[in-house]
């Protein structure tokens, strides 16, 4: 028998649909799951008729599992290896065995799938062409302000993920080190029953938060620095754009009006539109 090959597959965000025919096909060829968790992986294979066993594969077994899983993959055995939820390796457990696989020579073949910074970015409205993706912020101390500081004059759009209980921290923050104008989408419990897109700024999401606690897993996209954003009187924009919009101007002629005298996106002029719509209604 041959050396094995090891599957990084992904798995569904929320919805069970999103999952692929290929995703399927390979979890039930495979020998082996390596899972984060097995009971987790355990539901989505039950829903999908799926026998194959399961190994469990964290950030607390790591460092014994991976010489464990080099040994079945050298001695022929094909294995798939699956997160909680997305992309493998992506802000969750398993880069540290892609890599042992290529150290080792042993192929490693990627199962594209669902992923929540991406589908946040889908449906931000905020620019797509260039971004950048951030996980999960250090949870305190000096990393976490270092981190905070360099995102400060980053000018593509920033994807963060972060958990419930640490989310008005956060947002707190990034609106003292970036600024309270920079544009925010929270994207909350994307593909699954209550999915939600809440769309302002840094400063109004410190206000939507207090009236609204986080409850579900949250993705963050944040509206990249720009060149003048430290001129601009932010307050005098919106009554200029209330008043175009009061002449009659869809917010489409509006915000395009403003932005060629401005020299700002349009796009951004565009989403204080939104928010100036969400404050009246």
């Amino acid at each position: 028998m041959g050396i094995g090959q090891l599957w990084v597959v992904g798995t569904p965000i929320g919805n069970l649909e999103d999952i692929t025919a290929r995703a399927l096909r390979i979890l039930k060829e495979v020998d082996l799951i390596a899972a984060e968790d097995t009971r987790h992986t355990g539901r989505l294979l039950q829903h999908f008729g799926i026998i194959t066993q399961q190994i469990s594969l964290h950030e607390h077994n790591i460092r014994q599992r991976v010489p464990q899983l080099l040994q079945r993959l050298e001695a022929g055995q094909q294995i798939a290896l699956v997160s909680d939820a997305g992309l493998p390796g992506v802000s969750d457990p398993g880069y540290e065995l892609i890599t042992a696989c290529i150290a080792a020579a042993i192929p490693v073949t990627p199962i594209p799938g669902a992923n929540a910074a991406l589908t946040a970015l889908m449906a931000s409205g905020l620019p797509m062409n260039r971004f950048c993706f951030e996980g999960f912020l250090p949870a305190k101390g000096r990393d976490r302000q270092q981190r905070l500081a360099a995102l400060q004059q980053e000018t593509r759009t920033i994807l963060l993920y972060e958990a419930p209980h640490r989310l008005v921290q956060t947002v707190t923050e990034l609106c003292q080190v970036l600024g309270s104008d920079r544009l925010l989408v929270l994207a909350r419990e994307l593909t699954k029953r209550h999915e939600e897109f809440w769309r302002g700024t840094l400063a109004t999401a410190c206000a939507h938060l207090a009236d609204h606690p986080p409850r579900g897993e949250y993705t963050l996209v944040i509206g990249g620095a720009t060149s003048s954003s430290s001129a601009v009187d932010w307050e005098a924009l919106k009554e200029e754009l209330s008043a175009l919009l009061a002449q009659g101007f869809s917010l489409t002629q509006a915000s395009s009006q403003i932005a060629t005298l401005t020299g700002l996106p349009r796009r951004r002029i565009y989403q204080l539109g939104l928010e100036l719509r969400h404050k009246e209604s």
